[in-house]
């Protein structure tokens, strides 16, 4: 079978597979820090997961600032390859014109547009993936979250395909030999399998956020509950101005940004 790369295969099956599915009823988390509620740290059921950005933050912290791209890799055992046709990331920057193209217009200011943002998996309420995986092995977990079975995953990239933020990676050598230091908390993947953020499950089972929101010296990530009105998500959504990526399309993606007068006019990315 001819070797297609990542940037080709996405850009074969950019618009395939962006249906809706049918989802449980789920709910999700507390705020930037533990867990609110301590007694329920170790459940997702009843919760809905959501993360805002405020990209304002970050970019004051300046362009040498990727704790929270480290953290979540070292994490989960992401492995630096450095031939960009087969890079694998959970947590990655784009510029605002490729995160929001829906946004961008002849007269949006210069400083915007280059702008680095920061992406992930939006764990979406209709997510398109789920939809496309013949095995299942893409699923809708408890609290919301978009998850992977990797035993189940049988490399056929449908999901990638189907995905329209470009949130999923290809395994297209063994990763292994390409990991700084190894997490044993975290399973490794093997050749031929499609991996994503997870918005770290196995620590929200421990009551602990997501490693990046931990890592993130500036509190420009925040985690929480949507269904908790008294959650950080919730205060600052209810407060501000906030966009998600492309959603024209119906997948009701989980990770919002916020959207400040002036944004990009300072910090130093």
């Amino acid at each position: 079978m001819m070797r297609t790369s990542r940037r080709s295969f996405l850009k074969i099956g950019a618009v395939g597979g962006l249906g809706l599915v049918f989802l449980p009823a789920v709910k999700g988390f507390a705020g930037s820090g533990a867990l609110r509620d301590a007694a329920g740290a170790g459940s997702a059921v009843g919760r809905k997961w959501a993360m805002v950005v405020d990209m304002q933050k970050c970019w004051e912290r300046g362009a040498e600032c990727r704790d929270c791209i480290l953290a979540c890799h070292r994490a989960h055992n992401v492995p630096e390859i450095p031939d960009p046709e087969e890079e694998v990331k959970w947590v990655w920057t784009e510029r605002f014109e490729h995160a929001f193209p829906e946004q961008v217009h002849e007269y949006l200011a210069e400083h915007l547009r280059d702008k680095p943002f920061l992406v992930l998996c939006n764990h979406c309420e209709n997510p398109p993936c789920v939809r496309v995986c013949p095995t299942k092995a893409t699923f809708k977990g408890d609290g919301g979250l978009v998850m992977m079975d990797y035993h189940r995953c049988l490399g056929c990239r449908y999901c990638m395909a189907a995905c329209p933020y470009g949130a999923r990676s290809f395994n297209f050598r063994d990763p292994r030999p390409y990991l700084r230091e190894l997490n044993p908390a975290f399973p490794t993947r093997e050749k031929g399998v499609v991996e994503k953020c997870n918005f770290c499950t196995e620590r929200l089972e421990e009551g602990l956020p997501p490693a990046c929101v931990e890592a993130c010296p500036a509190k420009a990530l925040v985690f929480g509950d949507l269904d908790d009105p008294s959650s950080e998500v919730r205060r600052i959504l209810s407060a501000s101005y906030t966009i998600v990526r492309k959603p024209e399309l119906g997948t009701r993606p989980k990770v919002y940004y916020v959207i400040n007068p002036g944004l990009g006019n300072s910090g130093g990315r």
